[in-house]
């Protein structure tokens, strides 16, 4: 493509701020261009949770947002996904010790539907009983907390690291750890897409019904 044509090409575009959510203090996260409105919704971003924050240590924490809103100059973003970095995850790693993961599909108190995944890093191997009951800890405590908690107030609680101090806290008594944390919590349906697929099964459940009678 000629310089020509590029620079004809950026013309017609203009650049939008992305704006984090509220809870995460309406931070600008980035920015994008787009020749309408229209083109910027469902665009991601990713950042680390360290440059919101400052704090470089926590930069093996990725956030990814996702624009739902868009005005004159800037595109207003939701939170979708938490997760910690590859080479952070391997440098738990220790040989001769014991990985316990879990994947949890959960609904809080506001009908979003999120996955969970937290992760608990042993001190020496652990048996299997010994790693079954780590994971229904997991699972039990990461229930409890979506029972209890918004969508937004779940993931405070997880970006800032209180739910796998309590995961930690209860688990140690079954095993020696070293660590736990959240690996990855993903935004999987919004209320609306939640009651929708509700209706739709009740839907089908009448279905079934009626042709049983039939």
């Amino acid at each position: 493509m000629s310089e020509r044509s590029v620079s004809k090409q950026k013309r017609g575009k203009r650049w939008y701020t992305l704006i984090a959510p509220e809870q995460f203090d309406r931070q600008e996260i980035g920015s994008t261009m787009a020749d309408e409105p229209e083109k910027v919704y469902g665009r991601t971003v990713e950042v680390t949770l360290g440059e919101l924050t400052g704090d470089q240590g926590a930069n093996n924490t990725k956030l990814t947002f996702k624009v739902n809103d868009v005005s004159s100059d800037a595109a207003y973003t939701e939170f979708v996904q938490h997760e910690l970095t590859r080479d952070y995850l391997r440098s738990l790693v220790r040989r001769g010790a014991s990985k316990v993961a879990a994947n949890i599909t959960i609904l809080t108190t506001d009908d979003y539907r999120v996955q969970v995944q937290p992760v608990a890093f042993t001190t020496k191997k652990a048996d299997r009983s010994q790693e079954q009951a780590i994971r229904r800890v997991m699972i039990d405590l990461v229930e409890e907390a979506a029972e209890e908690r918004t969508f937004a107030e779940l993931v405070d609680s997880i970006v800032e690291g209180r739910l796998s101090s309590a995961i930690y806290g209860e688990a140690k008594t079954i095993y020696p750890l070293r660590r736990v944390e959240v690996q990855k919590l993903s935004l999987e349906a919004r209320p609306e897409e939640v009651a929708a697929e509700e209706e739709a099964a009740v839907d089908v459940d009448e279905e079934d019904i009626a042709v049983e009678e039939a």
